[in-house]
């Protein structure tokens, strides 16, 4: 006789699940503007898990197709990544647990997601620890430049403004600047710099976010390591380079001096399904006075930890509306959003997930 209240209990929370479910599904909505002008940019958080097993590299894919499809609809203009594009960057053995895909296998796996954006959307693309020497930033050299060149996308190329020193000399753009101008006429300088940038990376960027024809930018900074997941500016790491600036000192070196720089995206942090470890956001004032946003978003690790399926396929979207100050910032699934039974995943509403910021 007492089993039957808690059967009826149990009856009456799987319906109630289920509709609520249901619900849930119903009320999807694609991904769309608030404002029918506003403009916006997608942020592609660090990719390394999903071209490092064979399994997981359809979601890059998708990722990346999910963006081209929906340029025209959310007026896409740029596309950033935050870096560690491969797993390991000189690593022909690998052991099939930490990753069933070998370096070569990894840069062609990022270069082909990236490529079906070539003609479509321009897309800069940051460099990560993973991405130098030949686990993890032993040494500084990246086989960036033999998979990704401005040349390849003609988007790119005709963005490409300035290209700052690499290694031995060479001009990739590994370090470099790319400039839009966006539907309100606005012209943003978008700056790329190498993991841990060297001194001579941060005196070129300064130089050149100093130059009078850059006074009326705004400048978004897109490099590796920034913020921890306690949103302060990270000081150190244990790596092997030397000459190496992270978070504290690029923000003292750069971007507080700076006039023009408003916006800093960064990824590279990251806990096994935690989302709350892979995200950063913070607000500092720069030498003008003007507020700094600064945003790491990372996702990793969700979706089955450092061996999982990459990262759920999570990724962020930015409106940029009329009144030139209002950012909206959603995070979207467009793995979850795929199927209609998985629909009401595809959103992540939490305020540190799905918030406002002003550019004043």
């Amino acid at each position: 006789m007492k089993k039957q209240p808690i059967l009826i209990y149990v009856l009456l929370l799987g319906l109630f699940l289920t509709v609520g479910q249901t619900f849930a599904q119903q009320v999807y909505q694609k991904p769309k503007l608030s404002d029918k002008n506003s403009w916006s940019l997608v942020l592609l958080p660090d990719p390394q898990s999903y071209v490092k097993f064979e399994r997981n590299v359809g979601i890059i894919n998708m990722m990346t197709t999910w963006v081209k499809e929906t340029a025209d609809s959310l007026n896409t203009q740029f596309v950033l990544c935050t870096g560690d594009l491969v797993e390991q960057n000189d690593l022909m053995n690998p052991n099939g647990k930490a990753a069933n895909q070998n370096s070569r296998q990894q840069w062609t796996n990022i270069r082909s997601a990236f490529q079906r954006l070539d003609g479509y959307l321009p897309y800069v693309l940051a460099t990560g620890n993973h991405d130098y020497g030949h686990v993890s930033a032993e040494y500084r050299s990246t086989h960036y430049d033999q998979y990704f060149s401005a040349e390849q996308n003609g988007l790119n190329a005709r963005a490409l403004r300035e290209v700052g020193p690499n290694l031995n000399g060479a001009s990739t753009a590994v370090n470099a600047t790319f400039e839009f101008q966006v539907p309100s006429g606005k012209k943003i300088l978008v700056m790329v710099l190498e993991f841990a940038p060297r001194d001579t990376v941060l005196q070129w960027a300064k130089k050149v976010v100093d130059k009078p024809i850059y006074a009326n930018h705004e400048v978004i900074l897109l490099t590796h390591v920034f913020l921890d997941k306690k949103s302060q500016h990270i000081v150190k790491q244990g790596y092997k380079i030397e000459d190496a600036n992270y978070g504290a000192a690029v923000f003292e070196k750069l971007v507080k001096p700076s006039k023009n720089i408003r916006l800093v995206f960064s990824g590279h942090i990251g806990e096994a399904d935690k989302f709350d470890g892979h995200l950063g956001f913070r607000q500092d004032k720069n030498a003008a006075g003007k507020t700094v946003s600064q945003m790491t978003f990372n996702a990793q690790a969700m979706g089955g930890g450092w061996h999982g399926n990459g990262g759920d396929g999570w990724l962020r979207y930015l409106e940029f509306l009329p009144d030139g100050k209002t950012v909206k910032v959603k995070t979207f699934s467009p793995l979850f959003a795929i199927s209609p039974a998985t629909q009401y995943l595809a959103y992540k509403t939490e305020k540190n997930q799905e918030f406002e910021f002003s550019i004043d």
